[in-house]
C-alpha cells in the first residue's frame, strides 16, 4: 500500500465513491482531482516499469564508468550466464589486451571448442560505425570463426546495423539499452530489494458439492 500511495492516481481510485464533504466545519474549496481508470494491479505494472527503466539507467551509467578492461570480463559473464558454453567450466575467457586481432572475448559452446563464439566489446559513448564491424568481421574471418557478438555501451550507426545484417558471418550487435536489461534479467550487477507477491480470488475453493 506504501508504494502504491506514492500515486495519486492510486489515492483517487481508492477514494472514489466516498464522501469527502465535512457538512460540520467551514467550507472548504475545492480541489481539483484527477480520477484514474487504472487498476491497483495496472498501477503496479506501471510502477515496476518506472523502477526498472530508472535501474536500467543507472546500470548503463556504472557500465560506463568501469574501466574497458572490467567491461570486457561483463560481457563475457553475461553471455555465460545466458547459457552459452553451457555447464563447462572456464567455458568462457576474456582474451583483453593480448587478443587476438580485435577479439576481446571467446567462448567455447562444446567442449572441443568446435563451435566457437567470438566477442568484440567497445565500452563506447559515441556510436559504433561501420568501420569497426567491418574489422570485427574481418578478425572473424582470420580465426575462421561464423559466429561473433558485439557488444558496446553505447550504440550503432545505421551503416553498422545494415552492414552486419549483409556479411556471411553470423554477428549480433547488442547496444547499451540492451545490454541494461539483459543484464537486469540475468542478475548481473543488480540485486533483489523487493518481491510483491499479488493474489487473486480462489473462486475454485468456495465451490460446494
Amino acid at each position: 500500500m506504501k508504494f502504491l500511495e506514492r500515486y495519486p492516481e492510486y489515492i483517487a481510485f481508492r477514494n472514489r465513491g466516498k464522501n469527502n464533504e465535512d457538512k460540520e466545519g467551514p467550507e472548504q474549496p475545492a480541489m481539483e482531482t484527477v480520477v484514474s481508470e487504472s487498476t491497483p494491479e495496472e498501477l503496479l505494472e506501471s510502477g515496476y516499469r518506472e523502477l526498472r527503466s530508472a535501474l536500467a539507467s543507472e546500470l548503463l551509467q556504472q557500465v560506463k564508468a568501469a574501466s574497458p578492461a572490467f567491461f570486457e570480463r561483463v560481457v563475457v559473464e553475461l553471455l555465460l550466464r545466458m547459457g552459452y558454453g553451457g555447464t563447462q567450466e572456464e567455458a568462457g575467457r576474456v582474451v583483453g589486451k593480448s587478443g587476438d586481432g580485435g577479439i576481446d572475448g571467446i567462448i567455447n559452446e562444446d567442449r572441443l571448442g568446435l563451435d566457437v563464439i567470438y566477442i568484440q566489446a567497445k565500452r563506447w559513448d559515441a556510436d559504433v560505425g561501420r568501420p569497426e564491424i567491418q574489422k570485427f568481421v574481418g578478425a572473424l574471418a582470420g580465426n575462421k570463426a561464423n559466429k561473433g557478438v558485439f557488444i558496446t555501451s553505447s550504440g550503432f550507426s545505421k551503416g553498422a546495423v545494415d552492414y552486419a545484417s549483409q556479411v556471411n558471418h553470423r554477428v549480433v550487435l547488442i547496444d547499451g539499452p540492451m545490454l541494461a536489461e539483459l543484464m537486469m534479467d540475468h542478475d548481473l550487477g543488480v540485486s533483489t530489494k523487493d518481491v510483491y507477491t499479488v493474489k487473486r480470488l480462489d473462486t475454485d475453493y468456495f465451490e460446494e458439492d
